[in-house]
């Protein structure tokens, strides 16, 4: 069975050829487009990947998996709206453009591109994003079984998941859903240290050594409640990514100390001290979920995927703690 799989519309787009199971090709558009994080349809990769997996004019593809749904992801988005307006309105307004455009199609928009090509496509599928999520790390993986951890911002309401893996067979265990995100979190202090979101997250990980984690009761206290099961209850007051264009808000600025650092200045020792304290919290938090994961499922493997387990310092503590015997990110 030939399976062509495709993620895009929002970072990083991308388009991956299965055959029975095993990869046959994979590329993300920005490597043919050179736009960093390309986010559009990967029409470019996907030929790429057609042709690499020889797939030729007048043949077909069983099927194409898209990596969420965005029918459900534009339901949160209309509910959060319900739930904040009128303060959103200028937020809400701003991406109901882009959905009407563009995320709505991405079946036939995918469809078009393999047409094109002279390829049949077959049924589409639309599994959820963190079930996509578990599927990159557990069956790419050595492990028969194991449990499965996924962490990002938020798919279509799943922000982190715990899964089993056996086999063929994925099941999600528990879920953690918007907007109480260990994602979004962190992304809140990249976005206030003066980094891009989605995009610089990896220099707040970087800077974090720099620093004296000086803020982590302040942090712990007002802005987020960590559960022993590695669960998070988060303080919206203090957040603008609910209702406004910005992830913080003056409630977090006056937390910690001013306004959040301007895009390119210099970086300055609070900068520092603020990106030891967020990471001192990212592993709490990832450390009491694998611990969870364990009890849950009793596998002595885990797996890893979403944007928070490209933390790779907090996943050396994962596997330093020996709460399971070996460890394998996507």
């Amino acid at each position: 069975m030939t399976i062509l799989g495709v993620s895009a519309l929002y970072h990083d787009s991308a388009a991956a050829i299965l055959r029975d199971g095993k990869i046959i090709a994979a590329a993300q558009e920005e490597r043919f487009t050179r736009i960093k994080h390309d986010s559009s349809i990967p029409a470019n990769a996907i030929r790429y990947c057609l042709d690499a997996a020889g797939i030729a004019a007048g043949e077909g593809i069983e099927a194409v998996a898209f990596y969420d749904k965005p029918i459900t992801k534009f339901t949160r988005l209309l509910s959060t709206f319900c739930t904040t307006a009128p303060s959103g309105f200028k937020t809400f307004s701003m991406a109901v453009p882009s959905w009407v455009k563009e995320k709505a199609w991405a079946a036939p928009s995918i469809e078009r591109v393999i047409r094109q090509a002279g390829v049949k496509a077959g049924r589409f599928y639309f599994p959820e994003h963190h079930v996509s999520h578990a599927a990159s790390a557990f069956f790419p993986s050595p492990f028969d079984d194991a449990a499965v951890l996924t962490a990002d911002g938020v798919g279509e309401w799943t922000c982190s998941s715990i899964s089993v893996g056996e086999g063929k067979q994925l099941t999600m265990l528990t879920e953690q859903r918007f907007p109480h995100s260990l994602g979004l979190l962190y992304s809140a202090f990249t976005y206030f240290t003066g980094f891009k979101v989605n995009s610089g997250e990896y220099k707040l990980m970087g800077l974090a050594p720099y620093g004296t984690p000086r803020y982590v009761d302040d942090i712990k206290k007002n802005l987020v409640r960590i559960r022993e099961d590695g669960s998070i209850w988060m303080n919206m007051d203090y957040f603008g990514y609910l209702d406004g264009l910005a992830m913080t808000n003056d409630r977090f600025s006056r937390l910690f100390g001013g306004p959040p650092r301007p895009p390119e200045s210099a970086i300055g020792q609070r900068e520092m001290d603020l990106a030891a304290s967020i990471q001192v919290v990212v592993e709490e938090v990832m450390l009491k979920m694998a611990r969870y994961a364990r009890a849950i499922t009793g596998k002595r493997h885990l797996c890893m995927a979403g944007g928070v387990a490209l933390n790779c310092v907090a996943n050396g503590k994962i596997l330093a703690e020996g709460i399971f015997d070996d460890v394998w990110i996507q």
